[in-house]
């Protein structure tokens, strides 16, 4: 639901629309939330985690993995410097986006480059009104023109920002200050929201002329240093080895709630290794990682050991969130054929032993994953009751009878007697499917093909992950092996979809929407760089998707998610593994923080400082 705390008496004093749109909408909106009431609604001054007094200053060394050849992350060429956008989504460092999404409440924003937004009742367009203080580091202001120009060039090379804003049909200046966005259909209600996600790229500078005359191409990687409007800007790198940030001291944005006492450190160092094991050693030594968010349950449980954490220089803490758990598994690439039958992929899931990884491997420290949209209300369970249950049996001829009549449950294994019983039901099903061993190896009994698996990685923790369960595979008769590419060939892999299986985490927030179709639609399935990694072509799903957007109400929403979980789940499009409703972060005893940290995200290290007696 959406939650309108400004009525528009109070912007009374900003230049109205043109009369034929005022009338169509519903009211200004500065902060707003798709779930419920912000606690900022009223008197929204800072976040309650960050200190406004907070000093500014200092310099944090993190590390990168592989390397990088391009400073434009909004196309699908070139790999990304550490500090932009995070998978082409978002502004990162350099770019401010229309509004801020809320570090501390799901589905809530609050104003950034635009202060304002409207839309009326059916949902069919957006207005955004700009803050007139927005500006470009190079001083021009931040235009309507420049959100248009921006708008247009994310669909047309984003393939993430094509399907995230399908329905958005058009973008227009309507005045110095307001936007129109249009919609092609009505009710897709958490759109005029998820507008504000979208970063705004400067047109005078991409449509302008570098150094030496060239004229800038917003479709082609550069290592041009680009201008921006966000609180850091680049001030030196070394390609593919470093990149240093510093902060903009004229920010423009400084001062308002979202960021007040928060982008305190006055540089970012970011040093790349060719993978995670020097990164470890190195945060141990120091100097070139000073915070590192920890990921292996062993080394969390018993390798804090070594001299610096003894002394005390370094710290470790555990910090709880209440966000969706991401969905961590192992994505089975259906544009193999030895993947499309449903009943070899229920057959390697029967393979894969959580309890035995868990409890060798993991420190007892994971739990296992069972849902899309893991933890809280979005997650189905049982069997399918109520609403639910009705939508469900619009689609009852193309869904198993069993997810009606039973609840879905991962197979456990731990001990030799459970895994016997799963490999024997693996086995009835590879026969099912039309496989039957042959000298010890599963064969294809029409093709005589052998059935092979390649898990994809991008760092030796792949062998941690699927080491066991490659191991399993073979004493199968699966011809099961790992292979390890560099970061930047494992990136371009994945964007091809040239992979067997490959570990994907997919996160979720409290309001699904127009992103699920990126997720699982047909359509995403063929486009390269999507995250349908699975290439998932389903009409159930596509029709779920498609209700879920345009959902009328919130218990409608979770209804339709939790029908969609379980088609997902039945389908065994993924083998998931574990998560932990839970961050572990490590850090050099440089910082300080306001002990509250934001639950809903676990950590906003944005908000951290230096301690003055540090920077000396």
């Amino acid at each position: 639901m959406k939650c309108f705390v400004v009525p528009i008496a109070v912007i009374a004093l900003i230049a109205p629309l043109p009369a034929s749109f005022a009338q169509e909408a519903s009211g200004w909106v500065t902060t707003d939330s798709l779930i419920a009431t912000s606690k900022y609604a009223n008197h929204f001054s800072h976040y309650d985690h960050a200190n406004p007094d907070a000093p500014k200053g200092g310099t944090v060394n993190l590390p990168a993995l592989g390397t990088y050849d391009s400073f434009n992350p909004y196309i699908l060429k070139g790999n990304p410097a550490a500090g932009f956008a995070s998978g082409g989504f978002g502004g990162g460092l350099l770019y401010d986006t229309l509004r801020a999404q809320s570090i501390d409440e799901p589905s809530t924003s609050h104003p950034l480059i635009s202060e304002s937004f409207t839309y009326p009742e059916d949902d069919s367009f957006a207005i955004y009104r700009l803050n007139k203080a927005a500006k470009w580091h190079d001083g021009e202001p931040i235009t309507p023109q420049d959100i248009v120009w921006t708008f247009d060039v994310l669909k047309k090379y984003n393939q993430l920002y094509r399907e995230y804003y399908k329905n958005v049909v058009s973008a227009e200046a309507i005045n110095e200050t307001d936007i129109k966005f249009s919609f092609d259909e009505k009710n897709n209600r958490e759109l005029p929201n998820i507008l504000g996600d979208m970063p705004v790229l400067p047109k005078h500078w991409w449509e302008g002329t570098d150094a030496n005359g060239n004229k800038r191409d917003i479709s082609k990687s550069t290592l041009e240093p680009p201008l921006g409007s966000g609180p850091y800007k680049i001030a030196s790198f070394d390609p593919g080895v470093s990149i240093r940030w510093e902060r903009v001291k004229d920010y423009w944005a400084a001062d308002l709630p979202v960021n007040k006492g928060r982008k305190n450190f006055d540089s970012y160092n970011y040093t790349y290794f060719l993978d995670s094991t020097p990164i470890w050693e190195a945060f141990k030594k120091g100097g070139i990682q000073d915070i590192h968010t920890e990921t292996s349950s062993q080394r969390w449980a018993s390798e804090y050991t070594f001299p610096a954490f003894k002394e005390g220089k370094v710290k470790k803490r555990t910090f709880p969130t209440t966000s969706p758990q991401p969905m961590q598994g192992f994505a089975m690439n259906m544009r193999r054929d030895k993947f499309k039958d449903v009943r070899v992929r229920k057959a390697l899931s029967y393979l894969f032993d959580f309890e035995s990884i868990n409890r060798l491997q993991l420190s007892g420290l994971r739990t296992r994953t069972d849902s899309y949209f893991e933890g809280g209300e979005l997650q189905s369970s049982g069997i399918p009751e109520g609403r639910e249950l009705s939508i469900l049996q619009e689609f009852s001829d193309q869904l198993p009878e069993a997810l009606f009549t039973t609840p879905f449950e991962n197979p456990v294994g731990g001990d030799r007697a459970k895994n016997r019983d799963n490999q024997r039901l693996a086995a009835q099903l590879m026969r099912e499917a039309g496989w039957e061993p042959r000298n010890g190896t599963w064969t294809n009994i029409e093709t005589g093909e052998p059935f092979s698996i390649e898990i994809l990685g991008g760092s030796p923790v792949t062998n941690i992950i699927a080491g066991q369960f490659t191991q399993d595979m073979r004493k199968f008769g699966i011809d099961a092996s790992i292979r390890i590419v560099d970061a930047s060939q494992y990136v371009s892999r994945l964007e091809d979809f040239n992979f067997d299986m490959t570990t994907v985490q997919l996160a979720q927030s409290l309001s699904p929407g127009n992103e699920q179709r990126d997720f699982w639609s047909s359509t995403a399935a063929d486009k390269p760089d999507s995250r349908n990694m699975s290439g998932i072509k389903n009409p159930v799903v596509d029709a779920l998707v498609d209700k879920i957007i345009f959902a009328e109400n919130r218990e409608e929403l979770i209804a339709l998610t939790h029908a969609l979980d379980r088609v997902l789940l039945w389908n065994y499009y993924y083998i998931p593994q574990w998560h932990s409703p839970e961050e572990w972060v490590a850090w050099w005893d440089k910082f300080a923080f306001v002990d509250n940290q934001p639950t809903y995200s676990g950590v906003d290290i944005s908000s951290w400082w230096i301690k003055p007696e540090s920077s000396k």
